[in-house]
């Protein structure tokens, strides 16, 4: 088992490495000019996300479709794995992450108009969208959908399930440890709440994401701000530290060591990428669910969730950490083991505010995971195995919910991960072939926003 184990880790840091950050770091690049720098439009689109239209077809509002696709990507790598970025490249890999949800944007904005655009409906009223349904009726490449979605459909019970409730427990047994939960107790609850959930499909998943995914953020970043209220005399040295050390080596107080450009951006960028899942594909497959009367609204709508995943909560979170180490010598860098117990050393110095805020943070980012990748999971079975799959993986995705606390994920934890960038090789391969027609959309839709898209959404039998 043990080499087993070296061999997928070995896979992971292969498909995870150079190649792959360069080539979705190129393609945030490449469709960043392409659509003409539609970062420009973020606050166009936060507007349309609060900006009902009921008349149009889709199955839940834009900001439902915003909040649910949130609930997958906010998680607890916005809090571990800011951290682990730290630990691994220093303070400048906060200066690349948050650059990286800044590129982001357009890539997020480009897979999720395809998505609408490309979509179909079921004959009783539901919506179904994401790269497959672009790869099969845009490219006729309906194989490299299936690709897409078997990798998709298998990474959410890791990724999105497994891994997650794991960190549920871990959080639970290391801060309220007083209270003695069985970690077996910890999944048959979460089991419970998450089987209620999602029988109800997407407008029961995203009734509740559209209620626990803004009080969750706005807990969060409040809490963040709070603490840096507090570490203010070290704010601006902080900020100097983590542009500086983006581009050189060197040390600053607490004993925060960058590493040079190259650490810095492959721990940054790497993690970026990771939290906000632009370019993986995954987003797009709630997106295709929204009532929007162009692609274009809700692909803009769509691209906030990267400005406010990384370029907000990440940023939040490396903030937090930089200033509190400088500020805390105490906190000996070179004892830690990982970027989780940087985390977590870094929040204990603030007293009641700093672990209440870790605690529920990851709680709460963790579960909403959970919960957005259910429906990503089910919408891949469905493509692949028809309306007969649903009610199975709904079984399984619980199950795994359930034994998730008790489980030892290190090796799961890999085989996601090698799964996600498997996802995203076709899911950017249809949105680079089919740039020219985002291009164009984008050209035509960005004119008269209020414009209906008068093309007729194919039924197709479920």
């Amino acid at each position: 088992m043990q080499a087993v184990s070296n061999a997928i880790q070995a896979v992971n840091d292969f498909v995870w490495g150079l190649p792959m950050i360069v080539l979705l770091f190129g393609t945030h690049l490449f469709l960043t000019v392409r659509t003409g720098f539609i970062q420009r439009k973020t606050f166009t689109g936060i507007k349309l996300s609060v900006t009902r239209d009921p008349d149009s077809p889709g199955e839940v509002s834009q900001f439902q479709a915003l909040t649910t696709a949130l609930a997958s990507t906010i998680g607890t790598g916005n809090i571990v794995g800011v951290g682990t970025a730290v630990f691994i490249g220093g303070p400048g890999a906060v200066f690349w992450c948050w650059l990286t949800g800044v590129f982001g944007i357009a890539t997020k904005y480009a897979e999720s108009l395809i998505a609408v655009k490309y979509r179909v409906m079921t004959r009783d009223g539901r919506m179904q969208g994401g790269a497959m349904y672009a790869l099969e009726r845009g490219l006729g490449m309906k194989w490299l959908g299936l690709v897409f979605a078997a990798f998709a459909a298998i990474a959410s019970f890791g990724i999105g399930c497994g891994t997650q409730i794991n960190a549920i427990a871990e959080i639970i047994e290391n801060n309220l440890a007083f209270l003695r939960i069985p970690r077996i107790a910890i999944g048959l609850v979460f089991g419970a709440i998450t089987a209620v959930v999602i029988i109800g499909g997407i407008k029961s998943i995203a009734r509740l994401c559209e209620k626990l995914v803004p009080f969750m953020s706005a807990f969060y970043v409040l809490g963040c701000l709070v603490i840096l209220a507090l570490n203010r005399d070290f704010l601006l040295p902080a900020l100097a530290a983590i542009v500086k050390l983006a581009f050189t080596p060197g040390a600053v107080a607490g004993g925060l060591v960058g590493r040079g450009i190259m650490e810095a951006a492959s721990a940054g960028v790497a993690r970026g990428l990771f939290s906000n899942e632009s370019g993986l594909g995954s987003a797009p497959l709630v997106a295709s669910a929204a009532q929007t009367r162009n692609p274009v609204r809700q692909a803009l709508v769509s691209a906030t969730g990267t400005f406010w995943d990384t370029v907000v909560v990440c940023l939040m979170t490396g903030l937090v950490l930089v200033t509190t180490v400088m500020k805390n010598p105490s906190i000996n860098i070179e004892s830690l083991e990982n970027g989780g117990q940087m985390t977590s050393a870094a929040f204990g110095q603030i007293p009641v505010l700093g672990p209440a805020i870790l605690v529920i943070g990851i709680i709460t980012f963790a579960y909403s995971t959970i919960l957005g990748w259910s429906y990503y999971g089910e919408r891949c079975a469905e493509y692949l195995l028809g309306r007969k799959a649903i009610l199975p993986y709904k079984i399984i995705f619980t199950a795994i919910v359930v034994i998730g606390p008790v489980l030892a994920l290190d090796m799961v934890w890999n085989i996601s991960n090698i799964l996600n960038a498997l996802m995203a090789v076709p899911n950017l391969v249809v949105v680079l072939l089919l740039s020219g027609v985002i291009a164009a959309d984008t050209k035509h839709y960005l004119a008269n926003l209020d414009e209906k898209d008068t093309a007729e959404i194919p039924v197709i039998d479920d």
